[in-house]
């Protein structure tokens, strides 16, 4: 997008991508259950390079409170043993040849609270990327105006346009922790 061109459409496709980045972060918080996107942040010292771990095994969930990394490669066993352990995730997984069991113990009532703690802080920080689009969308419409490519009209209606749809984005960010904190508090 230019400096000087207004794109609704691409303002709400910008801030659209704030919430899905949003969610992609929760989905990484562990609750009570689980499910492979607690992993998706490790990664793991493989071939000389940090590697996702999800690239160096496949992650399942055999039970509700279980979960398995089948390791494919032997050499690096000792090595996603190692990043699950040194993981903000308290886990502690039991190494079974390639295999690894990862039990999931039940949190406790503090560590809610702080999971949903650290759940606002995300969507705290995805409400600081849509208002970023938002003032970028509106620098671009005083620019415009200044310049005359615009009536002072069309400005306002342009720049109320923007800030239904941050007002919508910043609901949707507020509806998504309300779901989560639902989550992670249920026992």
């Amino acid at each position: 997008m230019a400096d000087t061109d207004y794109d609704l459409a691409d303002i709400k496709r910008r801030m659209d991508g704030a919430i899905t980045a949003l969610k992609g972060e929760l989905a990484s918080l562990r609750t009570g259950r689980a499910h492979t996107a607690i992993l998706d942040n490790i990664t793991v010292g493989a071939y000389g390079a940090q590697t996702p771990l999800n690239q160096v095994g496949a992650i399942n969930v055999p039970e509700p409170r279980m979960l398995t990394v089948s390791v494919w490669d032997k050499s690096l066993v000792s090595a996603v043993e190692r990043a699950l352990r040194e993981s903000s995730l308290g886990i502690n997984p039991v190494v079974d040849g390639q295999t690894m069991r990862i039990p999931m113990p039940a949190l406790t009532e503090e560590r809610r609270v702080d999971l949903v703690k650290i759940a606002g802080s995300y969507v705290e920080g995805a409400k600081i990327a849509i208002r970023n689009v938002r003032r970028d969308g509106m620098e671009i419409l005083k620019k415009l105006e200044k310049d005359s490519k615009i009536s002072e009209d069309e400005q306002k209606k342009s720049s109320s346009d923007v800030q239904k749809a941050t007002d919508e984005h910043i609901a949707i960010a507020d509806q998504v922790l309300e779901a989560k904190t639902e989550e992670i508090m249920q026992v």
